[in-house]
């Protein structure tokens, strides 16, 4: 399939700048085959059934834009990736020139880090002194909101952009699927019966990159690690034994979900994973989806068409904005059938 294939139309005012006034007060666009349900996220739990059961990625949003300069006062922005230990990660880094190994790079807050590697487009970082990575970024990094969000990060981003249940630092961009769930929600949920498990993607940047080819095949995914716990695989096969759906809140969970299924159901609970879903992939784990809109172009809307079909990914997304649904990470969502 060729990348125009999964090119539309979006207006610019239905791309969410900000999250809705109360978190969870979203709208719920229901897809099942050709038949279209508009509704509120609110009302989610009238589409579950006792014995089904939610996977959420559990990721944490991370501080991770530093600002600072090379020795020779050339400006810098650094972009962790992944934290590799205490004192090493690997990060994108914006610079007029790119740091040779053995720079010695100086951030905001009277931080440094030598530029250890270049591995691939990534730059390996060793930061010094006795803060650990987490505690320099706590201190001194700067939310890494999406592209298309235009406003400096502030407190409200802070709380917004990170789920209710994010436990597990690491990631760079939200699982934003599981920003519409509260506390309420979610006991609402378990009340009836509904069963809820975690895994953990730490998402990378490479979910904003763009499809640079125009044979999709050709595309080439970013890494990102997975780990999915016993007590969340031994629910999902009893989910699946007594005949529940299984639900994925988020592409991320989906994506770690049907990675660790290649070689075998749930195989391969812990990995680093390049999977590319595209439309005729086989999903083996995954029966429903809820996930929010997508960018044009995006690896993302080619796992939406992957899961629902082509055509009904077509059909959804030209009735989402004709009823001007709001777009990305802080925009609505969509609960897919699978086909």
């Amino acid at each position: 399939m060729q990348i125009a294939d999964f090119d539309y139309h979006l207006p610019d005012q239905l791309i969410a700048q900000f999250p809705p006034e109360v978190r969870g007060a979203s709208r719920l666009l229901h897809i099942d085959g050709q038949t279209r349900q508009d509704t509120l996220f609110g009302a989610l739990p009238n589409f579950l059934r006792a014995g089904d059961l939610l996977v959420f990625n559990d990721t944490k949003v991370i501080k991770a834009r530093l600002f600072g300069e090379k020795a020779s006062g050339g400006k810098i922005e650094a972009l962790v990736e992944r934290v590799l230990d205490q004192h090493t990660a690997l990060a994108h880094v914006k610079a007029s020139k790119a740091p040779k190994a053995g720079t010695i790079l100086h951030f905001q807050g009277g931080f440094t880090a030598e530029m250890v590697e270049r591995q691939g487009d990534l730059f390996k970082l060793r930061f010094e002194g006795d803060l650990s990575v987490f505690e320099i970024l706590e201190q001194s990094g700067l939310l890494p909101l999406p592209p298309y969000i235009t406003h400096v990060p502030d407190d409200e981003d802070a709380k917004r952009y990170q789920t209710v249940y994010a436990r597990d630092p690491g990631a760079v961009a939200a699982p934003t699927a599981g920003l519409h769930f509260t506390d309420d929600l979610l006991a609402q949920i378990r009340a009836m019966g509904v069963d809820t498990a975690f895994l953990t993607l730490h998402v990378g940047a490479g979910t904003f990159m763009p499809v640079r080819v125009d044979d999709i095949s050709e595309h080439t995914m970013h890494h990102e690690r997975y780990f999915i716990p016993p007590a969340t695989i031994e629910l999902i096969l009893a989910t699946k034994a007594r005949g529940g759906r299984v639900i994925a809140v988020g592409t991320t969970s989906l994506r770690a979900l049907e990675a660790s299924s290649q070689q075998g159901l749930l195989a391969e609970p812990v990995g680093d994973t390049d999977i590319f879903i595209t439309p005729g992939f086989e999903f083996k784990v995954v029966d429903r989806l809820i996930t929010n809109f997508h960018l044009p172009k995006s690896t993302l809307l080619m796992l939406v068409a992957a899961f629902i079909g082509f055509d009904t990914m077509r059909a959804a997304y030209e009735h989402a904005v004709s009823n001007e649904y709001r777009f990305f990470s802080y925009g609505d969502a969509m609960l897919l059938e699978r086909k």
